[in-house]
């Protein structure tokens, strides 16, 4: 059983910038993908970004590809994702996941069985 833990939301101004970070509490994040989604209010959730713990590059949505980036401590076994240049169409409850999907399906919100409670993102001026 992995439990995740997400902190780093809250209000920026379009143009500025936030760090999430998600912990893994009860295991660590060996064998696992994990990713990041979003939900815009009165919208589905949709993936942002994703990357195995070990190996292969991250994986990011179109919408925040060069403006978002995925980043692994391996010396805190957290994963964080950096965000920049943010515009009010990335206000939203960010969550983070993991599990083990394959890779055609590392998009997949399905693919994902453990969740964080999410973390709320506020672009306005």
């Amino acid at each position: 059983q992995v439990q995740l833990v997400e902190s780093g939301g809250g209000l920026v101004q379009p143009g500025g910038s936030l760090r999430l970070s998600c912990a893994p509490s009860g295991s660590t994040f060996s064998n696992y993908a994990v990713a990041w989604f979003r939900q815009a209010p009165g919208k589905e959730r949709e993936f942002v970004a994703a990357s195995r713990w070990t190996g292969g590059s991250p994986s990011y949505a179109d919408s925040v590809k060069g403006r978002f980036s995925f980043i692994k401590d391996r010396a805190s076994g957290a994963v964080y994702l950096q965000m920049t240049s943010l515009n009010s169409e990335d206000t939203g409850v960010y969550y983070c996941a993991a599990g083990r999907p394959i890779q055609s399906t590392i998009r997949t919100q399905g693919a994902y069985y453990y969740w964080g409670q999410g973390t709320q993102v506020t672009v306005s001026a």
